[in-house]
């Protein structure tokens, strides 16, 4: 598969604390806190736990040792290399105890939200160009139109918002997950962001795929390039909504325990694929959502406020992907409609795509293929429903065949007959219920 081979310039490792943008208290209460739950006392195990370099670490605890706040053990941890012991002094223990009551917060070190912002830039959707091999390569296990990858391609390369709309059952949601494999490169995701003192957590693993990274080999000649790892580096993120998203989510989330925040589902899939699926079966009004979005999608900055009131600006690095089964008039003015750059209709296929996925998911399943049970589905069972096709009716006859088969103890395979009771649980007769 022809992926996408674009390096993305990873974030720089700060030379030291003048480098880090944040206030001195706050990285040494960090410290502090991380040493207290973490229970680490070497600088390199200290270093590793709040994700800086060792020599930017060694300035903070240089720092909380002047105010008497960290002493060394006067021991050599055998361990770590025979690294100096270092262990908090009573005054900062207090100072941790203190510090954790105010947020709970402790581990990697923030990256300010200024700093944050530039390393959006530099790994934006907006910079990935999409080719027709790299979409088609994603896309190669559905059977498509040509035309409609001639609308998806420019859709995906300008990384704006897309509305594909049409029947259920056709792969929309297939065609999401194949633009996501189609931009295949890396990002780099804070373990969080800070903004006014306020510590937000952004990496989340069940949104994000970290990639794994190589432990330098001590013989080699050839270092491997280090980048600042108060980030992980992960692939594309994509997060995938349903039914059960409310315009709540997409709001900063307070923890009242640990006194952070953690960052909305859209800051989460920065560098990535939002996916709205079945729009119109939320709670919310489709045109509630979509005016939520407006400011996001025209000026690609989002509006998020802290428990304080106070409103603040993050980036929206995002590609938007609605997917509805309703048609757009019957749920978006045309004001919404207009703030949507791309609008796709998914169709069911014609007959001849039918046959393929039918061939190619029976193929796939060990099915053999019979020319009268193919007859009958078209020239008997079809015209019920007056020829309508849609993408899932192959994977859920042949599975239904399949199940019969294995009920009956008999090897694979498709008649007229089996046609018919797997057609019997496609569609569930119109009739009145007596109760």
């Amino acid at each position: 598969m022809n992926m996408q081979t674009t390096t993305v310039m990873a974030p720089p490792t700060p030379k030291g604390l003048g480098e880090m943008q944040l206030p001195i208290v706050m990285m040494r209460d960090i410290l502090l806190k991380t040493i207290f739950r973490k229970n680490v006392d070497t600088v390199s195990e200290v270093a590793a736990a709040v994700c800086l370099p060792g020599s930017v670490t060694q300035e903070l605890i240089d720092i909380a040792r002047e105010q008497k706040l960290l002493e060394a053990t006067g021991t050599l941890n055998a361990n770590s290399g025979n690294e100096m012991g270092y262990q908090l002094t009573d005054a900062g223990k207090a100072r941790a105890l203190d510090a954790l009551s105010q947020s709970e917060y402790f581990g990697a070190m923030p990256v300010p939200l200024d700093v944050y912002r530039e390393q959006v830039k530099r790994q934006s959707i907006r910079n990935i160009q999409v080719t027709r091999d790299q979409l088609t390569g994603a896309m190669g296990h559905l059977v498509l139109p040509d035309s409609l990858l001639d609308h998806l391609g420019p859709a995906v390369s300008a990384g704006r918002s897309i509305l594909m709309y049409g029947p259920p059952g056709n792969g929309k949601s297939s065609i999401s997950n194949g633009i996501r494999d189609a931009l295949g490169d890396s990002v780099y995701v804070p373990r969080a962001i800070e903004y006014a003192g306020q510590v937000i957590t952004v990496y989340d693993p069940i949104v994000h795929t970290a990639i794994e990274q190589e432990a330098d080999d001590p013989n080699s000649l050839r270092r491997r390039k280090r980048f600042d790892t108060r980030y992980v580096q992960c692939e594309r993120p994509t997060v995938v909504t349903g039914g059960e998203l409310s315009l709540s989510m997409l709001d900063l989330v307070y923890n009242p325990t640990a006194r952070t925040y953690q960052a909305p589902l859209q800051l989460k899939s920065t560098g990535g694929i939002f996916i709205v699926d079945d729009l119109g079966r939320q709670a919310e009004p489709p045109q509630a959502l979509i005016n939520r979005w407006i400011v996001p999608l025209e000026e690609n900055k989002d509006i998020l406020g802290l428990q304080s009131g106070e409103k603040f600006e993050v980036p929206f690095d995002t590609l938007v992907i609605f997917s509805t089964n309703f048609h757009p008039n019957e749920i978006f003015d045309q004001a919404a409609l207009r703030r949507i750059f791309f609008k796709i209709k998914i169709d069911g296929p014609n007959q001849e795509n039918f046959l393929k996925i039918f061939a190619m998911v029976a193929r796939k399943r060990g099915m053999p293929l019979d020319e009268a049970a193919l007859v009958h589905l078209l020239k008997v069972r079809y015209p019920t429903i007056n020829n309508i096709y849609a993408n899932y009716q192959p994977i859920f006859l042949i599975d239904q065949m399949i199940s019969i088969c294995e009920f009956e103890g008999i090897p694979y395979q498709m008649s007229p007959d089996l046609i018919d009771r797997a057609w019997a649980n496609m569609f569930v007769k119109d009739e009145k219920i007596v109760k």
